[in-house]
């Protein structure tokens, strides 16, 4: 082969590779609020991760994700998946040829102990399935002691972002052994493993997918994710970087109106919302299939009373609070069912939708509930209980976030001319879900129920997850069996079990409704409006391909299987070269 043709030759292979892999130009700049080290690290098992919400599927790829419209699933870390119901076995066939980001291919052990590290986190998919096992390199079966619903079986296990074997495996090896000599999740010795894993900080982030968090590239204002040119379907990637901004609301507002960020998940307040519209700024206003509310500490009397929190409820107008908040992307809880209005009627029958009160704002009614239990007003104007305590108390919300701001400084206004005085404590969004789950709160702003299709996520969230059977901590200690007059007496952890138990949708959604009953009756807490996104998408600068706002991918939640990154997983966004 002579030198001209030789150079010719490797020339076109030089424009092949550099085509694919290392010129797919541009990069995407987003933002998402993080605590940088030494508080922030790369164990993404525990609280102050640098997973970095959204993007995390990014790096630590999850099974799979899931196109809400039309209910398919993109395969990713798996290619294929199947139920035997006669086994009650959940079979997943994994992607081989995948490497993680030190080289290590990826198998079945990585999978198993990520579910194992999961279990000794009192993972909800525990409550179903009782062993995870490794057929082979490319195959693994999760088997369950409780039957529960495809659908529900699938977002638990393909939804999990897969963590590397290499990482983790001391631990899931000593919870395998402790499990196999008899010890369960309550015992000392997994006590003991679970409080020396908390403390466990690998020195970075590794992972499977397209793009590498480098601890070099992380400062406390921003973190660059590079390209991982071994990724598994590194042709379909049409960006170099992803640039992240850190910083809530306040702290990105003025990024996106300099052209400094291409897309945002934040909350933010209509009078800003306003600044991007003028400024000729996209705003797609998907779901999140979750809600803002006001939650209580039931340590607290009267806080643990029903009729108070009902009380409570009729007495602020939650359309209000939502506009004041988020405006066009905040909408009225209308049924107080325990999830989003956006789920309510494909889980609820008409009959039960009917059946729910939907405290419509009524302050004359509020004060009868409080008169009735003995409580009077003071001659300052304040609600006493019967014990002759003064109902004062705080609601705690995150500093940093506009949108839960001012619906915390709503109610408390709105509560406070009641008679019930509160005033707002803020503390910074890190520190709030502490405060929470130590139970170091009166009332608090808290997005509630879950960004999942099944109902069984939404209850799972609000009576177990910031509850004390999580393990965390008291929560809002709301005692799971109770006595009402719509449903008789409930064991509602149970009942979170049974909503999702089974391969019988029918009597799912009997659980469920009994769920809502239950929940509209007790208000464990008051849901005020449902949350859409006011994203700012922005064309051109360094992105381009956002699809037209009708297409279906908006029908995706914001912080759930999130359309921006299918976006950039599947090549429709790309890099503007220049």
């Amino acid at each position: 082969m002579s030198r001209r043709i030789l150079a010719s030759f490797i020339s076109i292979l030089l424009v092949i590779l550099f085509s694919t892999y290392s010129f797919a130009g541009g990069q995407f700049n987003g933002a998402w609020p993080y605590s940088p080290p030494p508080v922030g690290h790369f164990n993404t098992f525990v609280t102050n991760n640098l997973s970095l919400g959204i993007y995390w599927d990014l790096m630590e790829q999850p099974l799979a994700m899931y196109l809400w419209a039309t209910g398919k699933w993109i395969p990713l870390l798996a290619v294929k998946w199947s139920l035997n119901r006669n086994t009650n076995t959940f079979r997943v066939y994994l992607r081989k040829g995948v490497r993680w980001q030190d080289g290590k291919l990826f198998t079945s052990k990585d999978v198993v102990t990520t579910f194992y590290i999961g279990y000794l986190y009192n993972w909800a998919v525990w409550r179903y399935i009782d062993r995870v096992s490794a057929i082979d390199d490319y195959t693994v079966d999760f088997h369950m002691s409780i039957p529960a619903s495809p659908i529900v079986i699938e977002r638990y296990i393909l939804r999990t972002q897969i963590r590397s074997d290499a990482v983790y495996s001391k631990y899931a090896s000593q919870v395998i052994t402790l499990i196999n000599q008899g010890k369960t999740r309550d015992s000392e010795e997994m006590k003991k493993l679970r409080s020396e894993f908390d403390q466990f900080r690998p020195e970075r982030l590794i992972g499977t997918g397209p793009f590498i968090l480098d601890p070099k590239n992380l400062t406390e204002a921003e973190v660059t994710l590079t390209r991982f040119d071994e990724y598994w379907d590194a042709k379909n990637i049409n960006i170099d970087k992803i640039r992240i901004f850190n910083g809530e609301t306040p702290a990105v507002t003025p990024l996106v109106l300099s052209g400094e960020v291409d897309y945002a998940t934040h909350g933010f307040p209509p009078a800003t919302e306003r600044q991007f519209v003028q400024q000729g700024i996209r705003i797609v206003r998907p779901p999140t299939f979750a809600y803002v509310a006001l939650i209580f500490n039931h340590s607290i009397y009267p806080l643990n009373v029903k009729e108070v929190r009902q009380a409570i409820a009729y007495a602020f107008k939650r359309d209000e609070a939502g506009y004041l908040s988020r405006g066009d992307s905040a909408k009225k809880i209308i049924y107080m069912s325990g999830m989003s209005d956006n789920l309510a009627p494909q889980w609820l029958s008409e009959a039960v939708l009917k059946r729910l009160n939907r405290y419509d704002y009524n302050p004359d009614l509020a004060s009868k509930i409080l008169t009735n239990l003995g409580f009077k007003k003071g001659p300052d104007g304040i609600w006493v209980t019967d014990k002759g305590q003064k109902m004062e108390f705080e609601i705690l919300v995150a500093a940093e976030y506009a949108d839960s701001s001012a619906t915390a400084e709503y109610i408390a206004g709105e509560l406070t001319k009641f008679g019930i005085k509160c005033t707002v404590r803020t503390a910074t969004y890190s520190q709030v879900p502490t405060e929470i789950r130590q139970g170091r709160f009166h009332m608090a702003i808290q997005v509630m129920g879950a960004a999942h299709p099944h109902a069984h996520f939404s209850y799972y969230t609000n009576l177990v997850a910031w509850n004390y059977p999580s393990g965390f901590g008291p929560g809002i200690n709301f005692p799971l069996t109770q006595n009402t007059k719509t449903v008789g007496k409930v064991d509602l952890d149970k009942l979170v079990t049974q909503s999702a138990q089974g391969y019988n949708i029918l009597e799912q959604k009997k659980a469920i409704e009994k769920l809502a009953l239950a929940f509209n009756e007790l208000l464990p807490h008051v849901p005020v409006w449902d949350i859409y996104g006011n994203n700012p998408v922005r064309e051109g600068i360094r992105v381009t391909g956002w699809l037209p706002d009708k297409d279906l991918i908006y029908k995706n939640p914001v912080y759930a299987d999130n359309f921006a990154i299918i976006m950039i997983l599947n090549g429709t966004l790309k890099g503007v070269t220049k």
